[in-house]
């Protein structure tokens, strides 16, 4: 029997003789009931393999006779006030006794667009029962259902805010590979839709079987896919709720789905780039093709690179205006750190911004372990940046008691000038508490703004010139090896007659590159005119080009960026030497002791005469003689001056004289301080602190804002590497067993003029 006023009636929704609703559905109403104790929500089909009117006959229910005073069975009048907002019911229903298989088709707590939580107390008692039971059902069925998305949407469940939503549902777009699009999204609802492609298939229209037309026409196929997501928010938690899920689709993969965009694809690559920032494109795009199963453009890789790329090293022109929050993040946390910011001059003194023109920094820790290195001596040089700003980045660089690279300051500038140099070499004094009138030694490679830099800034200071350099601008006129070995025979003379002697010989050689030669005072290039007060016979700037090898990958970064990568290099380097520091034994440093060992293997080949005082004759082979003066810590040889090593003839005289009873203990302790071990260990005792993240820096109070310097892009590709001189890009080339000749210039014999031979000569 069925409730009073009420007649029973097949859904209209059911397509099928053989699915009904289970167990009435109201005759001009949308409102229905379910089975069990709110386990199906909505519309409930059943697939019945039995024929069902016996079921709906008067005996058959009069055999499940339902009592009509248990109103949780049926609709009743508080339940009516419902039926313009809600469909189902979560209520316990009595299950019937018949043996049937429920498929359930679809599970919906249908709300309308519009439809918010009643401020009703027992109204909202009553929705909060429902919407508990239909999460615990629904979470039932999520763990039960086995699936490989990451994401999961059931009725019930409840979601923290809009944007969270948002970014669920196109996640579940990409891994199901669906059209998802979202349809609605204002303030209280999102509805997601899928706009997949249904495939259709042609149907013989008008065959007849058994006298009934089989097939359907074309208007009759159904254009748009059943899968539908709505959310909407609750007053009462404020919390966005799962109100309407269609978790059926019928439409095909597509090789593209457009919820995968360019910034969902940034952010998967954000921790492939940090690591490993120069992954190819190809890479990219493979790995995206075998993860999504989708179609990826290269250029569409390429931009979620770049965009991966900028988010990992931050935003160039951003960079800017944080930075005077990072210096006094640096500041702060390294002690007597100095840091100087300049900007350029604006007329307009109420402007709120001033453009940024240069940077110097030097570290607390490393300006300390400087002074006690006691080696004078500092290489400047200045390499390129290769961002969209790109400047100079001037460095400089000393040589520790390990005679390994002491990186002491740094600087980005707008390019390497005169007033720039002016200005980074100022600041350095200061530093290193030098005077105009200081004996420091400085070693660069003769760029053109440095040289009268230094002569304005340290005019009584003993600069250096890179033999290097010399003989790159040597190669533009004379090449070939003989002049290589000419002047590296001339530089590397310790004393005066010596010297004159090979320049004799370069002279004999060639009179026109040694005229050029003299041009260049041999002061700056030669041992045998060093004072040798920095204790280092470098020639060569090499400890300046192996600091700048390893900025490469910092100097096309943004500013913070690139200053905290060599912060970061730095305070590394000082954590590795500490390693080196504790494994080494001995009175000397690891490279010292090797020097010294081989200088004693050459002393044991002399001999000594002494005349009775403080001096001593050394004599060895090729009629090899020098005076060697204990008293005054010198050889004429002066080789002991320059490096403060004691050479072959100073370690032969040590011999002697503890042979014939001097006190004058080991030879190591003849050796100059700076290359004592606890020399070295009292340099690197000072320790460059970490830095916090950027949100919690200090923000400076100045009322400025820093914006980057103007700058004009250049025609072409930008350039990574340096530019190779001549002898580097021309190998020699072998082929079938002789040199071949190919790049090289032929000179004709008769016109004495290049580019052809004597035959075509005209």
């Amino acid at each position: 029997m069925s409730p009073p006023g009420q007649s029973l009636t097949k859904h209209p929704d059911v397509g099928c003789k053989k699915q009904l609703l289970l167990p009435w559905v109201e005759n001009g109403s949308n409102t229905c009931l379910g089975e069990g104790s709110g386990s199906f929500l909505g519309a409930i089909t059943q697939d019945l393999n039995e024929e069902f009117e016996p079921f709906w006959s008067d005996e058959a229910m009069t055999e499940h006779e339902i009592d009509n005073s248990d109103k949780d069975y049926y609709l009743d009048e508080e339940y009516d006030s419902l039926d313009n907002d809600y469909v189902g019911g979560t209520e316990n229903i009595p299950t019937l006794d018949v043996d049937v298989e429920v498929e359930v088709d679809e599970v919906a707590l249908n709300f309308s667009d519009k439809d918010t939580c009643s401020d009703d107390s027992d109204h909202d008692l009553i929705m909060d029962k429902r919407l508990r039971n239909a999460r615990r059902e629904n979470l039932k069925q999520q763990e039960s259902t086995p699936s490989n998305s990451k994401v999961h949407f059931f009725v019930g469940q409840s979601f923290g805010s809009r944007d969270e939503v948002k970014k669920l549902i196109r996640l579940h777009a990409i891994e199901t590979r669906k059209d998802l699009a979202i349809v609605k999204n204002d303030l209280t609802r999102v509805r997601a839709v899928c706009r997949g492609k249904i495939p259709s298939f042609n149907c013989d229209v008008g065959s007849t079987s058994g006298g009934k037309q089989v097939g359907r026409s074309n208007e009759e196929v159904k254009t748009s896919c059943p899968w539908v997501l709505h959310i909407s928010t609750c007053k009462k938690d404020e919390s966005w709720v799962v109100k309407t899920l269609v978790d059926i689709h019928k439409c095909i993969h597509p090789r593209k789905v457009k919820q995968c965009t360019v910034s969902f694809l940034a952010q998967e690559l954000v921790e492939t780039i940090k690591p490993n920032p120069s992954i190819p494109v190809k890479v990219v795009q493979d790995h995206f093709q075998k993860r999504y199963q989708q179609t990826f453009s290269s250029m569409k890789c390429f931009r979620a690179k770049k965009m991966a790329e900028t988010h990992v090293r931050g935003d160039y022109e951003q960079h800017y205006g944080k930075l005077r929050d990072y210096v006094m993040e640096l500041q702060r946390t390294n002690e007597d750190t100095t840091v100087k910011l300049d900007v350029v001059s604006e007329f307009n003194l109420s402007s709120s911004t001033r453009q940024f023109k240069r940077i110097y920094v030097c570290l607390g820790a490393l300006k300390k372990g400087f002074k006690y290195g006691m080696r004078d001596i500092l290489g400047l040089d200045g390499t390129f940046m290769k961002g969209p700003f790109p400047g100079q980045l001037l460095t400089a660089v000393g040589v520790d008691p390990n005679n390994d690279t002491y990186p002491l300051a740094y600087a980005v500038v707008e390019a390497e000038t005169k007033n720039s140099w002016n200005w980074f070499l100022e600041y350095l004094g200061d530093d290193l508490e030098l005077g105009r009138n200081s004996n420091f030694t400085f070693i660069s490679d003769r760029q053109k703004g440095i040289i009268p830099a230094i002569a304005k800034v340290f005019p009584n200071v003993e600069h250096r010139f890179c033999l290097r350099h010399i003989h790159e601008n040597m190669k533009q006129q004379w090449k070939g090896k003989a002049y290589k070995d000419h002047l590296w025979k001339c530089a590397t003379t310790t004393n005066v007659p010596l010297f004159d002697k090979s320049m004799a010989d370069f002279k004999s050689f060639n009179d026109k590159a040694y005229e050029w030669l003299l041009q260049i005072p041999p002061q700056h290039w030669s041992r045998s005119h060093f004072s040798g007060r920095c204790h280092c016979d470098i020639l060569l700037n090499n400890i300046c080009e192996v600091f700048n090898r390893q900025l490469i990958d910092a100097r096309d970064q943004p500013i913070i960026t690139t200053l905290e990568y060599i912060r970061e290099y730095l305070m590394k380097r000082i954590m590795k030497v500490d390693k080196m520091i504790a494994k080494a034994e001995g009175p000397l440093t690891p490279t010292a002791t090797k020097l010294f060992k081989a200088i004693q293997s050459e002393a044991s080949q002399q001999s000594v005469l002494w005349n009775g005082g403080h001096k001593y004759q050394v004599s060895g082979a090729w009629m090899e003689q020098h005076v060697v003066d204990l008293q005054n810590k010198s050889c004429s040889c002066r080789k002991w001056e320059l490096t403060g090593i004691p050479c072959k003839h100073v370690v032969a005289t040590i011999w002697y004289m503890a042979e014939n009873g001097g006190n004058v203990g080991l030879p190591e302790m003849w050796v100059h301080p700076c290359y004592w071990l606890d020399t070295w260990k009292a340099v690197y005792i000072f320790k460059i602190n970490p830095l916090t993240g950027m949100d919690m820096w200090p923000k400076s109070s100045c009322p400025t804002i820093l914006t980057p310097p103007l700058h004009h892009k250049q025609i072409g590709r930008p350039k990574k590497k340096r530019k190779k001189s001549v002898d580097e890009l021309s190998q020699p080339m072998v082929k079938g067993g002789k040199l071949s000749r190919i790049g090289k210039t032929v000179t004709c014999i008769k016109c004495k003029k290049k580019g052809h031979n004597s035959r075509t000569c005209k």
